[in-house]
């Protein structure tokens, strides 16, 4: 008899099937999302898609896990912004407009994105993009230079700057080429 209940004291079995029916959904939940918060960061939208569009929890369970998972700080859509943006910047040398699209997929809401795009550097946008110019026009060095300029401002664009900074940088960097 269980002192707490009364009732008969609860066994585990040597079912798995049988103890996750019987464990409690938000323990379940929470296993899941641990597990994949091991492996990174996650906006809270992107944990609230997985674990009920693709692991099958309730809503309602998944909307009380991440209220924890944020008290305690382990989800911080803010943080995970930032750093989202940073990486971004940084490695694929993309605009704040490709980023802010990027978060938006990711869930994020658009205050914090608003926030994030804020805190970001915006005269860094111009100097991300020359960067990225120099660098393609390198690998251009015998291509014509309508050519190269074609080529440099479509890849500036599908990295989402706006063509007035994608012009500039790849005048910039053509100029720059040349001397």
């Amino acid at each position: 008899m269980s002192a707490v209940t009364g009732g008969p004291v609860p066994q585990r079995s040597d079912d798995p099937d049988r103890d996750e029916a019987d464990a409690d959904p938000v323990e379940i939940a929470r296993e899941i999302a641990l597990r994949r918060l091991e492996q990174r960061d996650y906006s809270r939208g992107e944990l609230s898609e997985y674990l009920v569009r693709r692991r099958g929890c309730d809503q309602g369970v998944a909307d009380e896990l991440l209220d924890r998972l944020e008290a305690v700080g382990l989800v911080d859509d803010r943080r995970f912004a930032l750093a989202w943006a940073q990486s971004r910047r940084r490695s694929r040398k993309l605009s704040l407009s490709a980023i802010a699209r990027e978060l938006q997929a990711k869930r994020v809401s658009a205050e914090i994105i608003a926030e994030t795009l804020s805190a970001s550097d915006q005269d860094g946008e111009a100097e991300t993009a020359l960067a990225l110019a120099r660098s393609k026009a390198r690998a251009m060095r015998g291509l014509d230079r309508p050519i190269a300029y074609r080529r440099l401002a479509a890849a500036l664009a599908r990295r989402g700057y706006a063509p007035s900074v994608s012009f500039d940088a790849v005048d910039r960097a053509l100029a720059e080429l040349d001397d």
